[in-house]
């Protein structure tokens, strides 16, 4: 039976990263299952004083075979009033909002009531996060504001479930595992990544990849670079690729401390999505150094490009890398990332780890995704 649904959250024309292009590969999979798809996403999504990086716009193309409408303004009531009366019109059976800061629960807790209203739309949520990286005032009560508007909710990890059941312990709750991200094209070799990028492909590429802000614990992997096992090899690089979203200073001061610039690659741009296999190709290891974390698409990525990963004991991380098997997962400290990066070049896991990871990750299908959607939808 088709379905008409609406997906309530960033994608083009906005540079969200991970989320939008998770919500655009969401899209597909539905159409691919029969169903009849709308995105419908911000004109704004944050305030230039709110919004940490250089620009909220891509300048890539837009996906082909989307429907994507351009309606809610974060700051600006009237959207959210107009935005909820056009997804109220077009009654759609499933309505998927992305909630992953309290500042959007005002706009999509309001725009989520005013759908209720035609008393036909199952409302989801996919909580990425209940409570934020960082606080700040209000987090709770936009929070509620926005839970209470909604049937039902999906987390990808299971600490954000806890999470959720303090707020909403009623409610039905799904915890689905975040599909691969397959969207970023075919795997290449290490050579033809490298060319791509103007690196040597003799060297050893760990890479850290995404945006840089504190949480992700960027600090701890340099500090990690700093172990001798690391710094006296000169043919270990990190590859840092992503765009800071925070002050870059503390990072400079750490590089310029230990004296690093010679281990490091910066590509502390925004990566166009056109360039993101380039770098996981690249790479022999992919380190997530969170301090604190939900879950994370990076951790698909490098599934999909069977990628080896050290990431760290804290939030849902460790849930989809069975350690030893896929890679290794160690306390959020240098010391313990530096022994696992030292350990992996020095016993060649690289072959052992990929196998497993081509068997392991078969259960990460969009296909599993969009069905866990369906079974909540008819729960609700």
């Amino acid at each position: 039976m088709a379905r008409r649904i609406v997906i309530v959250g960033p994608a083009y024309p906005l540079r969200g990263g991970g989320m939008a292009t998770f919500n655009e590969r969401l899209a597909f999979a539905f159409q691919e299952a029969g169903d009849e798809v709308d995105i419908v996403t911000f004109s704004l999504q944050y305030p230039s004083f709110l919004f940490p990086g250089k620009s909220q716009y891509s300048e890539e193309a837009a996906p082909k075979g989307l429907r994507i409408k351009v309606l809610i303004n974060s700051v600006n009531p009237i959207s959210w009033v107009r935005t909820g009366n056009y997804i109220r019109n077009l009654k759609p059976d499933i309505v998927i909002f992305r909630y992953w800061l309290p500042f959007m629960g005002p706009a999509l807790g309001t725009i989520a009531r005013i759908i209720r209203r035609n008393k036909h739309s199952r409302l989801l949520a996919i909580t990425d996060n209940v409570v934020p990286h960082e606080k700040r005032p209000g987090d709770v009560s936009f929070t509620k504001y926005f839970l209470r508007a909604c049937h039902g909710f999906l987390t990808m990890s299971r600490a954000v479930q806890q999470d959720l059941q303090r707020f909403e312990p009623t409610k039905p709750n799904l915890y689905l595992a975040h599909p691969l991200y397959d969207n970023f094209g075919a795997t290449e070799t290490k050579e033809e990544a490298c060319a791509a990028l103007d690196l040597t492909p003799a060297s050893k590429y760990v890479l850290f990849f995404g945006f840089i802000r504190a949480y992700k614990g960027l600090d701890l992997l340099l500090k990690a670079f700093a172990d001798p096992r690391l710094k006296q090899n000169p043919n270990m690089k990190l590859i840092i690729a992503g765009e800071f979203y925070e002050d870059a200073a503390p990072y400079k001061k750490l590089i310029d401390e230990h004296k690093l610039q010679e281990q490091l690659v910066l590509r502390t741009d925004f990566i166009p999505n056109a360039e993101v296999r380039h770098y996981f190709c690249a790479a022999d290891l992919v380190v997530q150094p969170y301090k604190h974390a939900t879950q994370s698409g990076v951790t698909q990525v490098a599934y999909h490009f069977d990628k080896p990963m050290v990431v760290t004991n804290v939030g849902g991380l460790a849930e989809l890398i069975p350690a030893g098997e896929v890679g290794y997962v160690v306390a959020p400290e240098p010391d313990a990332i530096a022994n696992a990066i030292s350990e992996f070049y020095a016993s060649d896991k690289a072959s052992f780890f990929a196998q497993n990871i081509k068997h392991h990750k078969k259960q990460f299908s969009w296909n599993n995704f969009v069905k866990g959607v369906y079974a909540l939808a008819a729960e609700v």
